[in-house]
């Protein structure tokens, strides 16, 4: 690898570590939000949810302009997005402001894809793995960076604080991906796609249909689930009219799936025995995680006897095992793969996950026994990942590897997105009071079931693992017929 391809691995490396220190560095801070701004727990759960449905929606976008405009002009851009709501976060004085931040900030997911292409041309193929395992580890790395600095600059500084921490290192990066990254032109890259044989017009086409009747389905049903939370006849004609609706942009987003040329969900691929189950693995990994990454915080801060009556700095000294062990996890597990099939290796990482879930809703009275459930959940996550991810690559044929990613990831959005919105609604059914302490707080109660249902969850997820590891994947391979309708290089 020559020295331009290092420099270049090593300036969009630190795009996950900015992004991962901002998403991260907010968690010791949601109490403080639903103080601030005056919501209910499963409102505060949008925090999250709104930041993940845009990662969803421009996620796919960002990819196909980039093929269009040019990686880097249009990373910069997405990059630009991103500053912008780094800043504006900084000002949010209501949850409405702050929601839109939020979204602003989920655009940058947008990076992450365009900056792996950008690896991808720069690398050579022998060198590859080990870029994509350097590329990957910074997203731990930088929720480690993240929790830490966050929690002490919230503690001394206040929440606001924490954006303007950031943005300063976020313009710097621009500026330098602005003066040293040199990529290919997309005329260029046309004309590579022209001589293998492939559709130049295919790379411009950008399903918008698809994805706002997507992004319409998650928003109104998670928006449905909370204001199941209210009760009264009122909120419940509220919440049956957004599923209703969630269920009318459903079926138009098949329709016009099933349509499309390039569509973001192929529903030929959902049917491959080599994509669905790791996938769904992967989701549903995630949904429980992300159950558990919103409730954390809210159950460390709270007073006792309902919670650890913490500071900011203990949320992020119960937290920080989870996330050193995920950063190790992710460097290890590829050496790991090595040494164990990868349909293994998920189903490992599933029962390691599931054992973690059960230990949290058993023994969470402490923050030390808390703190020991993330330690093994993280290295179930860790090996989970890793497996699955390579079930998916190995499995399937190359000409399908592109879209097969890019499903996969905006399924893993949509579970990220459910499981917040789920941790919150159990956080609002149950509360109650605490001796000397203002307001309302989720009860044991609530930690109970969340701590069920995301269980619950991982055990789907292990019994997907096993159904996995005793097929023979590899026969998918071997009977993709590339001639027939959809299945070229958009499936």
């Amino acid at each position: 690898m020559n020295r331009s391809g290092w420099a270049t691995l090593i300036i969009l490396s630190c795009l996950g570590l900015i992004v991962l220190f901002d998403e991260t560095m907010i968690l010791p801070a949601i109490p403080d939000f639903i103080r601030d701004f005056n919501i209910s727990y499963s409102t505060s759960s949008w925090l999250l949810s709104a930041y993940i449905i845009a990662a969803a929606v421009m996620t796919p976008i960002g990819g196909r302009l980039s093929d269009i405009y040019g990686k880097k002009r249009i990373l910069l851009i997405v990059m630009a997005v991103y500053i912008v709501g780094v800043l504006a976060g900084r000002f949010a004085t209501n949850i409405e402001f702050m929601l839109a931040a939020r979204a602003l900030q989920g655009v940058g997911m947008a990076m992450f894809p365009i900056a792996f292409g950008i690896i991808r041309e720069v690398l050579p193929e022998k060198k590859l793995a080990l870029g994509q395992t350097i590329f990957s580890s910074t997203f731990p790395g930088g929720a480690v960076v993240g929790l830490v600095g966050g929690a002490a600059i919230i503690q001394n500084f206040g929440w606001q604080a924490t954006f303007l921490a950031i943005l300063p290192v976020a313009i710097v990066l621009w500026l330098i991906i602005v003066k040293f990254i040199r990529v290919g032109t997309p005329a260029a890259i046309a004309g590579e796609n022209a001589a293998d044989g492939s559709s130049v017009q295919d790379g411009r086409r950008i399903d918008m249909k698809g994805t706002m009747a997507l992004a319409a389905t998650i928003i109104s049903f998670l928006a449905g689930l909370t204001f199941l939370e209210g009760g009264g006849a009122g909120t419940d004609y509220r919440a049956a009219g957004l599923f209703v609706a969630s269920g009318i942009s459903l079926a138009a987003f098949i329709v016009i799936e099933k349509r499309v040329k390039s569509p973001l969900l192929d529903f030929k691929l959902m049917t491959s025995r080599s994509f669905l189950p790791p996938t769904m693995i992967l989701m549903l990994t995630f949904m429980s995680i992300f159950m558990v990454y919103l409730t954390i915080p809210v159950m460390v801060r709270s007073p006792p006897p309902l919670g650890f009556g913490g500071d900011h700095v203990a949320v992020a000294a119960v937290q920080l095992p989870f996330m050193v062990v995920l950063l190790i996890g992710s460097v290890m597990s590829g050496f790991i793969l090595n040494r164990v099939k990868n349909t293994k290796l998920s189903l490992i990482g599933t029962v390691i996950a599931a054992i973690g879930f059960f230990v949290l809703l058993m023994f969470h009275s402490t923050t030390e026994m808390v703190s020991i459930g993330l330690t093994i959940l993280a290295a179930g996550l860790s090996l989970t990942i890793t497996g699955a991810f390579n079930v998916i690559l190995i499995s399937l044929p190359m000409q399908v590897t592109g879209i097969a990613l890019g499903m996969t990831l905006l399924l893993n959005l949509v579970g990220m997105s459910v499981g917040p919105a789920l941790a919150g609604i159990f956080q609002e059914a149950y509360q109650g009071t605490a001796p000397g302490f203002e307001g309302l707080f989720p009860t044991e109660n609530a930690y109970n079931w969340i701590f069920i249902v995301a269980s619950l969850v991982s055990i789907a997820s292990v019994a997907m693992a096993v159904f996995v590891s005793r097929k023979k994947l590899m026969s998918a391979t071997t009977t993709w017929n590339p001639r027939e309708p959809g299945s070229d290089g958009h499936v």
